[in-house]
């Protein structure tokens, strides 16, 4: 089972924490979460297994319903998973959208309901995933990643609650935020990230593994299922 280590220090959490603290890291929201306690980090085995899915759901689920009752800005859930062997980028994008599909479709057959503000079609332009009635995208970390700011000792799952981002457009924080993440990793990469856009103009299925994609790439996510069918 994973283990969730808020109640206790571990050694491979604290690298990942020392990851997002490092001064180039560029995403100053993870940075906000991890300095205000609210980045959870939890163990799993291997990305390219099942194994803990169904202990991973209950993580996710449990920050949505957090965020409704108290929806306060830059949560995140880090999954870390410690036993997977290393892999191209090709290869960890077909893991992650795998562990995404178990994902979504036990919190289907469970009786969650989808965040009726997104699509669950990877090419409209308004997709997200839906976890326990919240919208969220996720981020991909591995040690091949091509951009410096993906790349960690091993592969990892972001969940990122997509109303945070909402919040910020209301508040009028959102483009400034983006204009300053952007600028930290062209300064961290020396290239542009080629993958950014915002969300409602291209998916961001495009931008969950990191890898670079062109205008054919076909995401490999078929959806929310009917619930008989879910699992």
């Amino acid at each position: 089972m994973p283990t969730d280590i808020s109640q206790r220090e571990h050694t491979l959490a604290a690298r990942f924490h020392a990851f997002i603290r490092d001064p180039a890291f560029p995403c100053v929201g993870a940075k906000s979460a991890l300095a205000k306690g609210q980045m959870r980090v939890l163990l799993a085995r291997d990305i390219a297994s099942s194994w803990d899915d169904l202990a991973i759901w209950p993580a996710i689920v449990d920050l949505a319903a957090g965020y409704k009752r108290q929806p306060t800005l830059f949560q995140s859930l880090a999954v870390l998973f410690t036993d997977s062997t290393q892999s191209d980028e090709a290869t960890f994008e077909r893991h992650l959208w795998r562990r995404i599909q178990s994902l979504t479709n036990k919190d289907a057959w469970l009786g969650q309901q989808p965040d009726p503000r997104v699509s669950d079609d990877p090419a409209n332009p308004h997709f997200s995933l839906s976890f326990g009635g919240e919208a969220f995208f996720v981020v991909g970390l591995h040690p091949r990643a091509s951009r410096p700011a993906r790349r960690f000792e091993v592969p990892a799952m972001i969940f990122n609650l997509h109303d945070q981002f909402e919040q910020l457009r209301a508040q009028g924080r959102y483009e400034k935020l983006r204009e300053t993440i952007l600028v930290r990793d062209l300064a961290l990469a020396g290239t542009e990230n080629p993958m950014l856009a915002r969300h409602g103009s291209l998916s961001e299925a495009r931008q969950y593994s990191g890898r670079a994609v062109g205008s054919d790439w076909a995401c490999p996510f078929a959806g929310r299922p009917e619930t008989q069918n879910a699992l």
